[in-house]
């Protein structure tokens, strides 16, 4: 291994026909000593063989990127003429002596480098030339590290610290990062949460007046944009019932099943259409359709029903209109839908709803947390399909306005997008898929946010551009990220079960190359509230137990 690297130092510092003069060879190569020789070229994927006693030499250095030179996820480069190829080091192994390692590298990118320093810069990916087996390898520096994230003009935000670096920045292009939408993935207890807060305050700083809309099932992320933000909930969302579509309506009030399902489905479509047209709005459109958002009377309703069941002429008998008003005087009735399906939500205010929940205008406050944990389980995946649809439809019947894009972030997207094996045939899944695959044509971005991967739909993730990885301690999550990431960042992955808490793996399209991240620490008062308890320090208090008991029947039994 040694005779391998000198014959090919030696050979290296020959001037072949072309090369630049040796005495104008960069100080990096003098100033850093080669820890290994390329084996073999193959595409993307590449193997080297590393000297073990060059590597101890590295592991003493002060530069913190030296000093991890040769591991795996670690970064080294390959200077080919005057351009230096930065790869990342996938795996490794015992070479056939004591004294070698066999690793396989990916490559990243490439650099030119300034003729006086050595150093590099103007930093792209992909790769215009390979080495060939011999070439000399170098451990990539603090300094170039600094180069190839270094921002290249593009609107960026910060939102850590560079692994293994201690000063530089670690950067994602917003225009990148929501053009393509993006997924950050995670473990519970790894931090989700708060870094998905971290970086929507960063996003929401950079642009104030931006519009974004955060489905939140667990009510955690008020605490977190309570000042930046508008939070609404059951108590002030008043979303109306006549927003929703015929399918949605078809998922709220028909409990048929099989063949029944379809005969009840006839009917209301029938029943809503009238309901719809007795509007004094339906009157100046002209025609109108099933699914068009247009106000009507809950009792309009209920009465045309009653009137088609008292027909002689009906096509079946009055069961399936039983099943439907039934359900439709239980919703009435029920306390717990009145921030939906309450009789004050019939005038027309689409216009003031859509203004409120997308922001438009922002004044200041450019995210909307919609905070869905109060609403009744059974009703949920409907909500946020109303909302998820408003979200298209805006985009679609506003092409010609030419309105700002939207970003629409989903917790807990696993539960909406679910995999073939869970899927639900819900009309939240359908709606989610397609801002997926053809949201960013409209200016739509879609951010999924889930600690259960595997859970997710395979084309919903492979729509993202940009995935975000913290630690996944499941196997079967780690090979469904695996598989969704590029080849180039399979050495990062690796380490994926190995991160800590508040770091993570980004790749694709919202950074310059796959890069490892220590997330900045938040402000308290920026956190979203999904710290876990302490079992022992509330164990070890006693004390207002059965008052405390109290008030939670109290609310529970009233529903509120």
């Amino acid at each position: 291994m040694e005779e391998a690297l000198n014959g090919a130092q030696q050979a290296a510092q020959q001037p072949a026909i072309g090369a630049a003069d040796p005495a104008t060879v960069p100080a990096s190569d003098n100033a850093l000593q080669p820890i290994g020789v390329v084996l073999e070229i193959a595409g993307s994927s590449s193997q080297i063989a590393i000297d073990l006693q060059r590597l101890n030499e590295c592991m003493e250095d002060a530069d913190p990127s030296v000093a991890l030179a040769g591991q795996v996820g670690s970064q080294i480069k390959i200077r080919v003429g005057q351009t230096w190829l930065l790869a990342s080091v996938r795996n490794q192994k015992q070479g056939r002596s004591e004294n070698s390692i066999i690793a396989n590298i990916d490559f990243l990118g490439e650099g030119q480098e300034e003729k006086l320093t050595g150093k590099l810069h103007s930093f792209k990916r992909g790769v215009t030339r390979y080495p060939v087996p011999g070439a000399l390898i170098y451990p990539a520096t603090t300094q170039d590290l600094r180069q190839v994230y270094a921002s290249d003009g593009r609107n960026a935000i910060t939102i850590g610290r560079v692994y293994p670096t201690k000063d530089i920045r670690a950067g994602l292009y917003i225009d990148a990062l929501l053009g393509r939408h993006f997924a950050l993935l995670g473990s519970t207890g790894t931090g989700k949460s708060t870094s998905t807060a971290l970086i929507l305050h960063r996003i929401c700083e950079a642009a104030p007046e931006g519009h974004v809309i955060m489905i939140d099932p667990h009510g955690e992320y008020s605490a977190a944009f309570r000042n930046t933000g508008v939070i609404l909930d059951v108590s002030n969302l008043q979303m109306p019932y006549w927003l929703m579509n015929f399918e949605e309506h078809c998922e709220v009030l028909l409990t048929g099943l099989g063949n029944e399902r379809q005969v009840d489905a006839d009917i209301l479509a029938k029943c809503l259409l009238a309901a719809r047209s007795k509007s004094r709005l339906a009157g100046t459109l002209g025609k109108i359709t099933v699914d068009s958002p247009i106000p009507y009377l809950l009792s309009d309703l209920s009465n045309e029903i009653q009137t088609q069941m008292g027909k002689l002429d009906k096509s079946t008998n009055s069961a399936p209109y039983m099943r439907i008003k039934t359900k439709l005087d239980e919703i009435k009735s029920d306390p717990r839908y009145q921030f939906m399906f309450s009789g004050m939500l019939v005038g027309d205010t689409m216009t003031d709803f859509l203004c409120r929940i997308f922001r438009m205008p922002a004044s200041g406050k450019p995210i909307s947390i919609i905070d869905v944990s109060g609403v009744p389980s059974d009703i949920t995946s409907t909500v946020v399909a109303v909302l998820s649809r408003l979200v298209f439809d805006f985009a679609i019947w506003g092409r010609e306005e030419k309105t700002s894009p939207i970003l629409l972030v989903c917790e807990e997207a696993h539960r909406y997008v679910p995999s073939e094996k869970y899927a639900d045939d819900s009309s939240v899944g359908r709606v989610l898929s397609r801002i997926a695959k053809e949201g960013r044509k409209y200016g739509i971005s879609l951010g999924l946010i889930t600690q259960r991967p595997s859970d997710l739909a395979e084309g919903v993730l492979s729509q993202c551009g940009t995935i975000i990885s913290m630690r996944l301690n499941n196997d079967r999550d780690q090979a469904f990220v695996k598989a969704a990431m590029p080849e180039g960042a399979r050495g990062f992955l690796d380490s994926i079960p190995a991160l800590r808490n508040r770091e993570c793996i980004i790749c694709g399209e919202g950074v310059a190359i796959p890069i490892r991240v220590s997330f900045d620490t938040l402000d308290e008062s920026k956190r979203p509230a999904s710290e876990d308890p302490s079992f022992v320090e509330l164990w070890s208090k006693s004390g207002g137990e059965e008052d405390a008991v109290e008030r939670i029947v109290q609310r529970w039994r009233s529903q509120g």
